[in-house]
């Protein structure tokens, strides 16, 4: 894996001293091609959660699937945990609380009310170590063409809940790879500042759509996306699209990572978003509403 090295052309060190104004947050999100050893995953996700945290975020986010990529789909439901209890989410939380940052862990195969699934969720916590939000995936992916095939329900029993988070950063809206291509969810949280978007794309539909979707749902809520992604060729032999972002309410990307092992970061500044909501009033101007 190659982890990204930062330039320090004039550009950047421009966008580093507009993200050093007052009243702006950085966060970051942290790419990754996971394998099927969860040690492994976790040692790697240490090392690039201090990287951002070095470079001053707050707010972390890291991928789907950062903790498991196994060799078989089934091999995530042996190593499910429940709530509260496991490697995966103990090493969140401690994480959380060594760096005193909000961490979110793009998804962890928790225990379902079916014995052979899991639910792919979204923990989020808090600078003291303890979880402020839990999401459960609702859409589940499922994709055949040529010899790739994907049956996410096979093995994931979905969520059913629209969950947000309020932060010291703004409001956390939380959602999961697939659930970027249904733009309902996102106007079911309403008044969210921060769209969280962790995944793993494939490469084939990655290529097609992500870059589009991404920046999508950024204008159409005039919100931040901040979107870690698995990025890279896996040991089970998925390859996997990356180019995680980090896009503001208009629709610009702050920053990006095409693929291999790194973090990108930007600043989140909400006196910003809420300037572009008072120039383009989108959101107050709807006249079709879910029933």
């Amino acid at each position: 894996m190659s982890t990204r090295l930062r330039s320090s052309s004039g550009r950047e060190r421009q966008q580093r001293d507009a993200d050093a104004a007052p009243g702006v947050t950085r966060i970051a999100a942290v790419q990754m091609a996971s394998g099927p050893n969860i040690e492994g995953n976790l040692n790697e996700a240490a090392r690039l959660i201090a990287m951002a945290v070095e470079q001053g975020a707050k707010l972390v986010a890291l991928p789907e699937y950062f903790a498991i990529m196994g060799l078989r789909d089934h091999d995530k439901v042996a190593l499910r945990e429940k709530e509260g209890k496991g490697p995966i989410q103990e090493f969140l939380s401690a994480t959380a609380k060594r760096h005193k940052i909000w961490l979110a862990g793009g998804s962890v195969p928790l225990e379902s009310s079916v014995a052979n699934k899991v639910r792919n969720s979204c923990m989020v916590y808090d600078d003291k170590g303890r979880l402020a939000a839990r999401y459960d995936k609702i859409h589940l992916f499922g994709f055949e063409m040529g010899s790739e095939r994907y049956s996410e329900e096979r093995t994931i029993e979905p969520g059913k809940n629209v969950v947000t988070v309020d932060t010291p950063f703004g409001r956390l809206g939380l959602s999961v790879c697939y659930d970027l291509r249904f733009p309902e969810l996102y106007r079911a949280m309403k008044d969210v500042d921060i769209i969280l978007v962790p995944s793993a794309f494939t490469e084939t539909t990655g290529k097609a759509h992500w870059e589009t979707l991404i920046r999508a749902r950024a204008i159409e809520n005039l919100a931040y996306v901040l979107a870690p992604a698995q990025g890279g060729y896996h040991v089970n032999g998925r390859e996997t699209h990356g180019d995680s972002m980090i896009v503001d309410p208009w629709g610009v990307v702050l920053d990006r990572l095409p693929r291999g092992s790194g973090v990108v970061v930007a600043g989140v500044n909400l006196t910003h978003l809420k300037r572009l909501r008072l120039s383009l009033p989108a959101l107050t101007h709807r006249t079709i509403h879910r029933c």
